[in-house]
């Protein structure tokens, strides 16, 4: 089976006659993965959430993730500035393309119910960006525990110019969408 890797080497081939390239960096490439979840109210009651949480992201991604803040307080919300509300981890490089694979080839086949993800969650420049109800379809986390479910989404950041120049390269990629 050919990784993800080696096929966003053939990019510049298989889209060149699509959309009429002529150098190899006008090709669409990923740059980076961000995958991210928000924990703002259950931080609220139990304090040792973002430890479990960043301890899960950690054995999906295999990189720490990075606590994020909130910016400003809000007393609608109940939230003072400084407060821990969420966790993000990004990945480039090597890492990108073992997640990506890990999450084609393994994650996605064992979600349930799962008929390919919208072609609407592109936007205009060339990203998408993906809602995961349950991180339990990653084989690394322990199903033992499945009080503690959570969900998180995961950005695929390119450089692709136009949506459509986004679709051919996710496609080509072999990311699973729907049929229209």
């Amino acid at each position: 089976m050919e990784s993800v890797k080696q096929k966003d080497k053939k990019v510049f081939e298989a889209l060149k006659g699509q959309f009429g390239y002529t150098n190899k960096l006008e090709a669409p490439k990923l740059t980076k993965i961000v995958v991210s979840t928000g924990t703002g109210r259950k931080v609220k009651m139990d304090k040792k959430i973002n430890d479990f949480i960043g301890d899960r992201l950690a054995k999906i991604t295999g990189q720490k993730p990075s606590v994020r803040a909130a910016k400003q307080s809000n007393a609608g919300f109940k939230l003072r500035q400084g407060e821990p509300i969420g966790l993000a981890v990004t990945l480039r490089g090597d890492q990108m393309y073992n997640f990506l694979d890990k999450f084609i080839h393994i994650a996605v086949p064992r979600t349930k119910d799962f008929r390919g993800f919208k072609r609407e969650a592109l936007d205009n420049m060339g990203n998408l960006t993906l809602g995961i109800k349950e991180h339990t379809i990653f084989p690394e986390t322990g199903n033992e525990e499945l009080k503690d479910v959570f969900s998180f989404a995961i950005t695929f950041v390119t450089t692709a110019k136009t949506k459509e120049e986004a679709k051919a390269y996710f496609d080509f990629i072999g990311l699973p969408f729907k049929k229209d």
